[in-house]
């Protein structure tokens, strides 16, 4: 017996090396990926990536021991992750005005999940690689798109003028010639003039445009550009 007891302890520890492996590589390669969108002040950050891919490693090791144990299908709890999944990438989506934010958010949040999913299988290579192809996308292809003015970002103006109907009308007509939506806007009347502060999506190209064309309006006694802020 002694022999068998001795042999089996050593199946258990190396079953439990490799399990606590693939779940330490999980949490790491997802907190990597976790910090870049912290850094970034994403909703998704740090613990959310980290949870998400040690979670999908957890439940991928769980599906193969627990089919190997009590029999069954040992894809069958692993396959469960992609509808989870969905349901948090889902959460992460705001539609507000016409507008959609956080598809990034969601699709890191998918994709974290198989990185998970192939460190719990001990895939480790596949798992590796696939995380820098993630922060590749998240880092380097986000500032090609900024460079090219590809990506959208959100810019708020402030423009005034001496009553709030004629600011308004001015703006609707430029805008309407530069072909772009106000998604929030706030107007403000004082002392016989008139502020109103909007916002609006679109390209940096588009902005530029934007703005020749309100400081060419003589509706507006002056435009500022309040700030600008990533869209995903």
């Amino acid at each position: 017996m002694q022999p068998v007891m001795n042999a089996l302890r050593t199946e258990m520890g190396v079953v439990l090396s490799a399990t606590m492996a693939r779940l330490a590589v999980a949490a790491i390669l997802g907190g990597i990926i976790g910090l870049e969108r912290q850094i970034r002040h994403k909703p998704a950050g740090l613990r959310t990536n980290m949870f998400i891919c040690f979670g999908s490693a957890m439940f991928t090791v769980l599906s193969g021991q627990l089919a190997g144990n009590l029999g069954g299908d040992h894809t069958r709890v692993a396959a469960q992750i992609i509808p989870g999944i969905g349901f948090i990438g889902a959460g992460s989506i705001l539609h507000s005005r016409g507008s959609t934010q956080g598809l990034t958010t969601a699709a890191t949040v998918f994709v974290v999940a198989s990185v998970g999913m192939a460190a719990g299988g001990g895939l480790y290579i596949t798992a590796v690689f696939a995380t820098g192809v993630i922060l590749i996308a998240l880092a380097l292809l986000g500032q090609f798109e900024k460079r090219l003015s590809l990506r959208s970002m959100r810019y708020t103006f402030e423009v005034a003028g001496r009553n709030t109907e004629a600011v308004l009308n001015e703006l609707s007509k430029v805008l309407d010639a530069a072909e772009l939506a106000m998604e929030e806007i706030n107007a403000v009347s004082s002392d016989g003039s008139s502020r109103v502060v909007f916002s609006l999506k679109c390209v940096k190209t588009q902005e530029e445009e934007l703005s020749v064309r309100l400081h060419e309006s003589s509706v507006f006694s002056s435009v500022r550009m309040l700030g600008s802020s990533e869209h995903e």
